[in-house]
């Protein structure tokens, strides 16, 4: 069983900041990869940012939507699996459900696990 939990979201003004966490627990041997996906009401989830590894090497990588590049940053504490979004120059556009997703390895398998989703809310 792998839990994962987000926090951080809120409401912010436009050109504010938030910063979302995000951990997974849980038993699973290794995270191959961690990233935030966000729904706006009467629309698909779309990928926003995720930071992944080949599950080889240590070295990660990191993916952007178009729309976020440049203002939101994804890091990871490998240690404690949590992965966090910096989000800056918020616009009321980035107003949404947000979800972490996590993909864990359990025997030699990856899986996908998902949070519960946390709001943000950005007004003009």
């Amino acid at each position: 069983q792998v839990h994962v939990v987000e926090s951080g979201g809120g409401l912010v003004q436009a050109g504010g900041s938030l910063r979302l966490s995000c951990t997974a627990s849980g038993s699973f041997a290794s995270i191959n990869a961690m990233g935030w996906y966000r729904q706006a009401p009467g629309k698909q989830r779309d990928l926003v940012a995720i930071i992944s590894s080949d599950g080889r090497t240590p070295d990660r990588r990191t993916n952007y939507a178009d729309s976020v590049k440049g203002r939101f940053t994804i890091s990871m504490d490998n240690a404690e699996n949590t992965v966090f979004l910096q989000m800056n120059s918020l616009k009321p556009e980035d107003t949404a459900v947000y979800y972490c997703r996590t993909v864990a390895v359990i025997l030699g398998y990856e899986y996908d696990y998902w949070g519960q989703g946390t709001q943000v809310t950005v007004s003009s």
